[in-house]
């Protein structure tokens, strides 16, 4: 089985007497680097929100023309394809007014004689020459 040893004694020694700590001299704190005086954040926030405002303003006014463009092109477009129709119209009906056969008929309505008898008649000059 297990045996065990008989328990010895220990001597201890006597306790040492503690000094009382020797008060140290105070350490200066380490300095830390200076640092520059920090400007507002609130400017630099504001002044972002102003650059910002202005650009968004610019893409507004920007878009704004050019819908007024895009307006005033319709417009001509408009009016240029009313003028062309007009011009047409206008031209078919000067060719209608200037067929021969239409003449003719008018001619022989007013009692004219026919187109292919043409008469001159020579003027005599009067006076020094």
């Amino acid at each position: 089985m297990a045996s065990f040893a008989p328990a010895t004694a220990r001597a201890y020694a006597p306790a040492k007497p503690r000094r009382a700590p020797v008060p140290e001299a105070p350490r200066p704190r380490p300095r830390r680097a200076a640092r520059p005086q920090a400007r507002p954040r609130v400017a630099g926030g504001v002044l972002w929100i102003v650059v910002v405002a202005a650009l968004l303003a610019g893409i507004v006014a920007l878009s704004v023309a050019v819908l007024r463009a895009n307006m005033q092109v319709e417009q001509l477009d408009n009016q240029r394809d009313q003028l062309a129709s007009k011009r047409d119209a206008l031209q078919s009906q000067l060719s209608s007014a200037a067929a021969a056969g239409r003449i003719e008929e008018m001619a022989k309505s007013l009692h004219l004689g026919p187109a292919d008898a043409t008469t001159y008649l020579e003027l005599k000059h009067r006076g020094g020459r």
